[in-house]
């Protein structure tokens, strides 16, 4: 997996005892491969966990980022952030993500990373986060996904009790999670895919193959491979908000070409081809 995620690579020492599910550098680095993220710029981290992903946005890109959680207390995490020497870079924010403390237009970009499945499925949602986003900034999230929507009737036994009585139903596909976005009316959607190498990233097997994820289900040597039918992926989807400099579109029906600022336009970061 270095060969994949070789900036991950650097940052062992913050992986023990910090990851609360599937390993947030890597998704994270596979977002970042898709995003400009400039220096300076302000990054909110939503869903953050333990922060070492906005640890790791800090260090790598020179960004400021706000490390955004319900889960973990904000004091837990400044312990965090000091100790890695970025207190004038990431700071920590304990709060809701339906009652996010921020004024509109705040940040030129939101990621999140394995927590936007838990509340993002609403319809309503997208449309109030980016009243946070500045015009045209970026919006980016990777989180356990399908291949393609199951029916009930599809969902294997050793799966069941996951998919009906742990939220593993909020589990989407790439196609599903664009048509969510896009129906808003909100973002322009760029990018909706898999992310390279996704089940050996959420599954996080031991050399002995027992699951480091407390409770995740192994499924058994005889059960057939879902995949592409709707084995538990990881996906990605990237957008970027509408709006002139100054007017974004959840107040007024123009836009701005994806990749245009205030200083004059310059090609998108994320132009990705048709079908993507």
């Amino acid at each position: 997996m270095n060969a994949l995620f070789p900036r991950s690579a650097n940052y062992r020492e913050l992986v023990p005892g910090n990851l609360m599910g599937p390993h947030v550098l890597w998704l994270m680095e596979s977002l970042c491969a898709r995003t400009e993220l400039a220096t300076g710029t302000r990054v909110m981290d939503l869903g953050c966990g333990k922060a070492i992903s906005s640890i790791f946005l800090a260090r790598e890109f020179g960004v400021q980022v706000w490390a955004t959680d319900l889960w973990i207390a904000a004091t837990d995490n400044w312990k965090r952030i000091r100790q890695a020497g970025l207190e004038e870079q990431v700071f920590p924010i304990h709060a809701e993500a339906r009652a996010l403390p921020y004024p509109d237009e705040f940040f030129d970009a939101i990621l999140s990373v394995d927590a936007y499945h838990y509340f993002g499925t609403d319809d309503l949602y997208l449309e109030k986060l980016v009243r946070c986003l500045k015009p045209a900034g970026q919006l980016a999230i990777a989180c356990p996904g399908l291949a393609r929507e199951l029916r009930n009737d599809e969902i294997p036994e050793y799966l069941r009790d996951f998919y009906f009585h742990q939220q593993w139903h909020s589990f989407h596909s790439p196609a599903w999670w664009r048509w969510h976005w896009e129906k808003s009316g909100a973002v322009e959607v760029v990018c909706a895919e898999e992310i390279p190498q996704a089940a050996e990233n959420l599954e996080l097997k031991h050399p002995a193959g027992q699951s480091r994820r407390a409770g995740h289900p192994r499924r058994p040597r005889q059960a057939p491979d879902l995949q592409p039918s709707g084995r538990p992926q990881a996906c990605k989807v990237l957008a970027s908000s509408w709006g002139s400099s100054v007017t974004p579109k959840w107040r007024a029906g123009h836009r701005l070409p994806v990749g245009a600022a205030s200083g004059g336009t310059r090609p998108s970061p994320w132009r990705v081809p048709r079908g993507s």
